[in-house]
């Protein structure tokens, strides 16, 4: 268990905390959420004792092992994969190292005997002997195979790395497992597999995380991070983000008797648990929610941007048609005789393993690049607005304050009331908006480029990954602004929740052609059929 007492930290003026009081409990995972500089990952290093806060402690159980998601991917340049894996275990590994130091010992005395049975009978209770097999199941689980195990951490490429940190903080069943963005860089199959070892995982988790997916799987509980305080609540983030919605609309309504919002609670709770699937963890959860009343949901003080995709011309039939396109970059084959045609109504995401062939093809579409062979004509009705994975075209060394940046791309209102206005809905409050737009960060950046596309008024969208960048708030207010959009649209994401609700057809871009089905995100995944075409896909 830990234990967290009247913990607070500035830095200068700026409080992050003050008087937290909280307790994290074993068989529990608890998901840290709060928008974007809150203070989430510094209240990690807070618990792991990386900072020191000014007031206050935080009190580990004696004995307890904690283990944290390393940051720092080039920390383990020289030490093989499964050895920097077990150096998880810091004492483990420690026993290992005294063990081989005395056994290479060409003098070995006596006193050396005692000490190494000493080390062998901690081995032993430390599960020693099972080390390399247990750091190989974790490895192989996350997509590291075997013939990279014993290969030197800087062999490795960064998404093999962020892996090994992963396994590194899983190995030896951690009393107290913190993981800081744990789904950063993992692709699916990884994802998928850390979802269900977490689910099974009965010691104490505490993480922080983007994806409201993986919150959803693997979350007991959410605390919330906001305005320095920790607030703790039952459930996962979609039950926090819709009791917080619920509970706004019950402070609204005033003359509802108590009993009639007793009885929509009852309901709300209901729906939720029925979704719960049927292990350990979920039917604890279900437990606590059930008990539930109507004191332990709160409207949330978060505030979340206005998303909203409007279309000043209605979409003809005919959208886009795609044919035989081919690109090579620096000998390369990336697009390779690309054939689609989309539909009025088409929501299509772009999966799979090729990122590049996906920004690669957007960039043919919106004439940023020329493919080498193959053609695509837009239909006459159609307008397009485009998100681009990199938008510092749009802001280096712009000396534009918000309201003139955005002022270029209003074509019907371009007063200053209208775009002060239209920035204000999505976050830019007083003179936030005379910044200058070379200096925003990279949420800010997304929102401004979002306002741009709101005001276009096109009837396809294309996103290259929109959901980087964005915390939580703004991914849910983008999602849903996405779901209710009335043109179509195309799109890539990491987010599954994001891509499950938006999507009405997958097409994956594999090195053997595409896989193109109208159907959602989890009915593609499911399909055994399926998956075992897109494998050979890969071959």
């Amino acid at each position: 268990m830990i234990t967290v007492t009247n913990v607070g930290l500035r830095y200068g003026d700026r409080k992050l905390f003050e008087d937290v009081n909280i307790k994290f409990t074993p068989g529990n995972c608890y998901g840290l959420i709060g928008a974007n500089g809150a203070g989430k990952s510094t209240f990690l290093k807070i618990l792991s004792g990386e900072i020191e806060p000014q007031t206050g402690d935080v009190h580990i159980t004696p004995g307890e092992r904690l283990a944290v998601l390393k940051q720092n991917h080039f920390e383990y340049e020289e030490n093989e994969v499964l050895q920097t894996v077990i150096m998880g275990h810091a004492r483990l590994y420690q026993i290992m190292q005294e063990k081989d130091a005395i056994y290479m010992k060409p003098d070995f005395t006596d006193e050396d005997g005692i000490k190494a049975a000493e080390l062998e009978g901690e081995f032993a209770e430390l599960n020693g002997w099972e080390a390399e097999s247990e750091a190989a199941i974790l490895l192989k689980g996350l997509g590291i195979g075997e013939d990279l195990h014993y290969k030197k951490m800087a062999d490795l490429s960064g998404s093999e790395k962020v892996k090994v940190l992963l396994a590194q903080a899983l190995f030896g069943k951690p009393d107290i497992l913190l993981l800081d963005e744990p789904t950063n860089h993992l692709d699916l199959r990884a994802i998928q597999w850390l979802e269900e070892f977490l689910i099974n995982f009965e010691n104490t988790v505490i993480v922080v995380s983007h994806d409201r997916h993986f919150l959803n799987k693997v979350c007991t509980h959410m605390a919330d991070l906001d305005f320095g305080k920790i607030q703790l609540y039952v459930g996962n983030y979609d039950f926090w983000y819709e009791s917080s919605q619920l509970a706004l609309k019950m402070a609204q309504e005033q003359n509802k008797k108590k009993e009639e919002k007793i009885k929509e609670l009852q309901n709300f709770v209901a729906r939720f648990s029925a979704n719960a699937s049927k292990s350990k963890q979920a039917t604890s959860r279900k437990k606590l929610l059930e008990k539930i009343s109507l004191d332990d949901i709160r409207p949330s003080t978060r505030r979340y941007p206005f998303v909203n995709f409007s279309i000043d011309r209605e979409i003809g039939n005919d959208l886009l048609m795609v044919k035989d396109l081919s690109k090579t970059i620096d000998g390369e084959k990336v697009l390779n005789n690309v054939s689609f045609t989309m539909n009025k109504g088409d929501k299509i995401a772009f999966v799979g393993k090729d990122e590049n062939a996906v920004t690669v093809l957007f960039k043919i579409l919106m004439g940023e690049m020329e493919a080498d062979s193959g053609s695509f004509k837009w239909g006459v009705t159609t307008s397009q607005a485009y998100f681009p994975k990199d938008n510092t075209s749009y802001f280096e060394n712009n000396d534009l304050n918000l309201v003139d940046w955005l002022r270029q791309y209003s074509p019907v209102d371009q007063s200053e009331s209208f775009l002060r206005g239209f920035l204000g809905r999505m976050l830019f409050s007083g003179e936030e908006v005379l910044k200058k737009s070379k200096v925003l960060s990279g949420g800010e950046k997304v929102r401004c480029m979002l306002s741009k596309m709101m005001l276009s008024g096109s009837n396809v969208l294309l996103l290259d990954d929109p959901t980087n960048h964005l915390d939580l708030e703004s991914i849910t207010a983008l999602n849903n602004g996405l779901i209710s959009y009335k043109g179509s649209i195309l799109f890539t994401s990491h987010d599954h929740q994001f891509v499950q609700t938006i999507a009405n057809r997958i097409v994956e871009i594999t090195p053997n052609g595409l896989l193109d089905k109208q159907m959602t995100y989890d009915e593609f995944l499911e399909n055994e059929d399926l998956q075992k075409q897109r494998e050979k896909m890969y071959q």
